[in-house]
């Protein structure tokens, strides 16, 4: 259907990661980190990192994010700042602004907020 660039990010398997949020976790706080980490849980706080970010399908999220690629599969409610990327599926949801060189919105995923694209 369209090629994205790093595509094999979006298919990620928890086998992926070193550090995975549980989906049973709350988590209130800042949150840093230089591998990529998933979360499965709710997080109410910030969220910087030098590596890759996925918010699982059932994950909430109410954070300003800065990471270097962000793959929305849940909710987010906050500011996302990404390097190179940010992916919102059809099942994702963001309600803030997103700054990042590139920017997909797969059909059926939500929205809410200003966009700019930093280009190449």
């Amino acid at each position: 259907m369209f090629d994205v660039k790093d595509s094999d990010f979006f298919d990620v398997e928890e086998e992926d990661f070193d550090t995975i949020l549980a989906s049973d976790i709350k988590f209130r706080g800042t949150i840093k980190f230089k591998k990529p980490f998933m979360i499965r849980g709710t997080v109410i706080g910030s969220i910087e990192a030098t590596s890759d970010l996925v918010v699982d399908t059932d994950a909430e999220v109410t954070a300003m994010i800065s990471a270097q690629r962000v793959l929305v599969r849940g909710k987010v409610d906050g500011n996302i700042n990404a390097k190179d990327v940010v992916f919102v599926t059809a099942s994702g949801s963001v309600n803030g602004d997103i700054i990042s060189k590139e920017v997909v919105l797969e059909p059926g995923s939500h929205f809410s907020g200003k966009c700019t694209m930093t280009g190449k």
